[in-house]
C-alpha cells in the first residue's frame, strides 16, 4: 500500500497520545515507506496552515486541534464494546434537515462514526444500543459536524415495514465475512513479525494494525440478533494482541528518537480523510 506524505504523518502521530515528533524522525520513518523527505516537509506544511498540526517551541508535531475531534473517536477502538448495552429493540433517529455541501461532507463523516445511516431523506436511524444519552450523542455529533439544528431521538417501535427497511440497512454478511478475514491477516502477521526484518516489521504492522483499527473505529456496533456480535469481540480481542506487537517492532525507534508513543496508527489515509 503506498500512502501519501500527509496521510502518513497523521497516522504517525495519531500514535503519540499528543505527544511531539521532531522533524528528523518523522523523516526517518518515512523512508521505511518510500516517501521521500522533500515530500514530507511539504505535507508538514500543508497540514499545519490547516490546523490539523501544531508545532510547538522545539519545533517538533502534534496533532492540532482540528482533528481532536476525530482522534477522540480513533483512540477508542480498544474500549469498543464499552460504547454499547444490550438493545432492547429501538432506535434512535437523527434528523439533520437539508445541509450544504460543507455541512453534508462533515455530517456524512459523522453519521460514519456512530453507525448511522439513511433510511429516508435527511432521516439517519441506528438501533438504541450506543451506551450513550441522547444529550451526549447530538453533542457528539455536533462536535465532529453536524449542524446544530439536527433533531436527536429515540424511536421507541417502528411499523413492520420501516423495521424491516432499517435492518437491511447495513450488509451484515459483508461486515461478519470482514471481520474473520481481518482476524486470518492479524493471525497470520501476529506469526511473521518476529522473523522479519525489524524495517519491515515496522511497515506491516503499521499498515495491517492500522487498517484494523480503522474497520473497528468505524463499525457501527449493531446489536444481536442483527449481526453476530461474537465475531466482532473476536477481533476486538486479536487486534489487543496485535497491538501489543506493533509497538515492539516499534519501540526501538521510537526510542532511539526519544519519542513516546502510547497507541497504535489508525489506517493510512483514514486520518486524512476523516479530518478532511
Amino acid at each position: 500500500m503506498r500512502l501519501t506524505a500527509k496521510s502518513f504523518i497523521l497516522d504517525l502521530l495519531s500514535t503519540l497520545g499528543g505527544r511531539s515528533m521532531p522533524v528528523r524522525a518523522l523523516i526517518a520513518a518515512a523512508g521505511l515507506f518510500r516517501i521521500e523527505a522533500n515530500s514530507l516537509r511539504v505535507g508538514l506544511a500543508r497540514l499545519l496552515a490547516a490546523g490539523t498540526l501544531e508545532r510547538d517551541e522545539r519545533g517538533e508535531y502534534r496533532l492540532g486541534e482540528k482533528a481532536q475531534a476525530v482522534q477522540h473517536q480513533v483512540v477508542s477502538w480498544r474500549r469498543l464494546e464499552e460504547h454499547v448495552r444490550p438493545w432492547r429493540g429501538g432506535w434512535v433517529g437523527v434528523q439533520a434537515g437539508d445541509l450544504t455541501r460543507a455541512h453534508r461532507r462533515q455530517s456524512e463523516r459523522a453519521f460514519r462514526f456512530f453507525g448511522l445511516r439513511e433510511l429516508a431523506p435527511g432521516f439517519e436511524v441506528r438501533p438504541d444500543n450506543l451506551a450513550l444519552t441522547l444529550p451526549e450523542l447530538r453533542h457528539e455529533l455536533v462536535t465532529l459536524g453536524v449542524p446544530q439544528r439536527a433533531a436527536v431521538f429515540a424511536i421507541a417501535e417502528l411499523d413492520e415495514h420501516a423495521e424491516k427497511r432499517a435492518r437491511s440497512l447495513w450488509d451484515t454478511r459483508t461486515l461478519v465475512a470482514e471481520y474473520r478475514r481481518s482476524c486470518a491477516e492479524l493471525a497470520e502477521s501476529e506469526q511473521r513479525l518476529p522473523k522479519l526484518p525489524p524495517s519491515e516489521a515496522m511497515v506491516e504492522s503499521f499498515l495491517l494494525g492500522g487498517r484494523v483499527i480503522r474497520q473497528l473505529v468505524l463499525d457501527p456496533l449493531l446489536p444481536e440478533p442483527i449481526v453476530d456480535v461474537a465475531e466482532r469481540r473476536a477481533l476486538l480481542a486479536a487486534m489487543r494482541r496485535y497491538d501489543k506487537l506493533g509497538h515492539a517492532c516499534w519501540r526501538g525507534f521510537f526510542s532511539e528518537y526519544r519519542v513516546t508513543s502510547l497507541r497504535a496508527p489508525v489506517d493510512s489515509k483514514a486520518e486524512e480523510r476523516l479530518t478532511a
